[in-house]
């Protein structure tokens, strides 16, 4: 019986045979598919990992293997795949947008294990712990800054996580670096941007007159394709545990990202 939200025999076809085979000796791993499906409930439903339903098995497994396989960079080489295969026959729509949202940090996050000297006194405060983990305190709290650049159909290219009071220009330039889909042909491809000019830097810009320079290139045309990307975000926002951050570890939250990136390729229609 299908259940919502699982892997489509479809989906499995595609990433099933890239997932690690167990070799040698030792007990045999616990179904990919079934565990793979349980990562996907709790992203889903933003449950505690002990609240996973039996038919998924033992929640120690489950959150074992999404830590392993977060580490070992499976989930990310999984999207790579899915970008690598649709890049090679012009599926890829390379007019790439790019926006933050800011997700709300469960007070549970909040509490990453801090850093210790061998005397046993902090390293760090909790205040730059939690800057480590992508956590920043606003007016709204404590929030995690999510980064896309995605392409013209809205699906994922690269992800980067701040602290939530982090202005967005700081993390654009690593946004863009982040955007790796390897090809045959090696070289960066020009990039023409389309950003909007503020109307403080357009003032500042007419009061200095001549010392101003030019106003930058605007193409009014293209601007308003950067939809897309936000509705990537309410999209990616469908699934509880992305729209407000419970995992304590940036790696961990960052992780869930991918793999509702994932799922938002997946499910992208291949004719």
């Amino acid at each position: 019986m299908s259940v919502r939200g699982e892997l489509t025999d479809a989906a499995w076809e595609r990433i099933g045979p890239l997932l690690p085979k167990r070799g040698g000796r030792g007990r045999p791993w616990r179904d990919h598919r079934q565990v793979v499906n349980g990562v996907l409930w709790r992203l889903r439903t933003g449950a505690p990992w002990r609240d996973l339903p039996e038919r998924y098995g033992p929640w120690q497994t489950v959150y074992e293997r999404f830590a392993r396989w977060e580490v070992d960079g499976i989930w990310a080489t999984l999207l790579e795949h899915l970008q690598v295969c649709d890049d090679a026959v012009g599926r890829v729509d390379w007019t790439v947008s790019v926006d933050s949202t800011i997700n709300r940090a469960h007070q549970h996050s909040a509490g990453a294990r801090k850093r210790r000297a061998a005397d046993g006194d902090t390293l760090e405060d909790p205040g730059h712990s939690q800057t480590r983990q992508a956590i920043g305190r606003s007016r709204g709290g404590l929030t995690t800054k999510v980064h896309l650049a995605v392409d013209g159909r809205g699906l994922p290219l690269s992800i980067v996580l701040t602290p939530g009071n982090v202005n967005d220009v700081t993390a654009f330039g690593q946004v863009l670096d982040s955007i790796r889909i390897p090809r045959a042909v090696t070289g960066r491809p020009p990039i023409a941007a389309t950003i909007p000019e503020r109307r403080d830097q357009m003032a500042n810009r007419r009061r200095r007159g001549d010392q101003g320079g030019r106003p930058p290139a605007f193409d009014r045309s293209i601007y308003p394709a950067r939809k897309v990307v936000e509705r990537c975000f309410a999209r990616l926002k469908q699934f509880r545990a992305i729209a407000t951050r419970f995992d304590k570890l940036a790696d961990r939250y960052r992780a869930g990202i991918v793999i509702a990136a994932l799922i938002l390729w997946l499910r992208e229609p291949r004719w």
